[in-house]
């Protein structure tokens, strides 16, 4: 009898112990598939791709635009005093003798018919029109006898210039410098291939604004505007820089290479942003990638975009 029982427990025993134990062999229910690790690679490039898009288009419609604004007020400052100090150039030398440094401000532009105020600074340069339009500095300063040229962009940061086409004879433009305000009348709107008017002659001044032709995402050539002093033209000193010496990069549509070592800095930096987000997405997880991965990504993507953009015509 007790041997019976002792076979009847040790069967329940048994039982018991392998309906707590299921078989090593087979999946659990709840048990999450893991990922390969080319699918974590996929997801992972997929991801930063999204953010390199959405940085690109952050940067040309936000960004630049903010960083133009930031300096146009700062600029609006700067010429503000140096007007009221009577430091304002009125050529291509400073008070001491010194060639005036690319990015000085030097005339303040308004175009009433566009509502365009914008702070002009010297220099035609790529990298010299994030800051708002640039003057030629082989040429004299607006309201100056002779033909000033001020180059302006269509659509990136602020895009000053991106309705320069809307002109039409008679429209006013208003030049403000160190030597006073000086209203010019809009001659003709002028493409590549177009006949040049008429150069002007004796003490009068002529003021050439300069875009990209074509539309904002699909720029083609140089767009010219012309415009005559309505008055007399004031006297400046004598050029210093001529269209023989002035740099290539600051000819309007020209693009300003010298910083192209930085733009290679930067993508260096991206590719090792990129590596570790990859392995921080495979090793924390997607929360924690998105988290810390992101802002850096979109940190380093726009200093690529931006050092990308000086690539590009100064006038686009």
């Amino acid at each position: 009898m007790s041997f019976s029982l002792t076979v009847v427990e040790s069967d329940e025993t048994v039982d018991a112990d392998n309906s707590l134990m299921p078989d090593a062999g087979k999946p659990s229910a709840t048990s999450a598939p893991v990922p390969s690790e080319r699918a974590v690679l996929v997801r992972g490039a997929a991801l930063m791709l999204f953010v390199l898009v959405v940085s690109a288009v952050l940067h040309l419609f936000v960004v630049s635009r903010f960083q133009h604004g930031a300096s146009q007020q700062r600029l609006h400052d700067r010429f503000r005093g140096a007007l009221a100090t009577g430091t304002a150039p009125v050529g291509p030398l400073d008070g001491d003798g010194r060639i005036v440094i690319a990015g000085t401000p030097v005339a303040y532009l308004q175009i009433p018919a566009l509502d365009v105020e914008e702070v002009v600074v010297e220099g035609t340069s790529s990298s010299n029109l994030y800051a708002g339009p640039g003057h030629r500095r082989d040429t004299p300063l607006p309201g100056q006898i002779g033909r000033s040229v001020i180059v302006g962009r269509r659509l990136l940061f602020g895009g000053p210039f991106a309705s320069l086409d809307r002109l039409r004879p008679g429209s006013e433009i208003v030049a403000t410098t160190a030597q006073g305000v000086f209203r010019f009348a809009v001659i003709g709107v002028r493409r590549a291939g177009d006949p040049l008017p008429e150069a002007p002659r004796g003490r009068t001044s002529r003021l050439v604004l300069a875009t990209a032709g074509g539309s904002g995402l699909n720029p083609s050539g140089v767009l010219w505007v012309d415009a005559d002093l309505q008055g007399d033209a004031v006297g400046g000193p004598a050029a210093v820089i001529t269209a023989a010496t002035l740099p290539g990069e600051e000819q309007a549509g020209a693009s300003d290479s010298r910083t192209l070592w930085a733009l290679v800095l930067w993508l260096q930096l991206l590719l090792v942003a990129i590596v570790a987000s990859l392995w921080s997405w495979r090793r924390w997880g997607h929360a924690l990638t998105w988290i810390v991965g992101t802002p850096l990504l979109l940190l380093v993507s726009n200093l690529v975009w931006d050092e990308f953009f000086r690539l590009l015509p100064n006038v686009v």
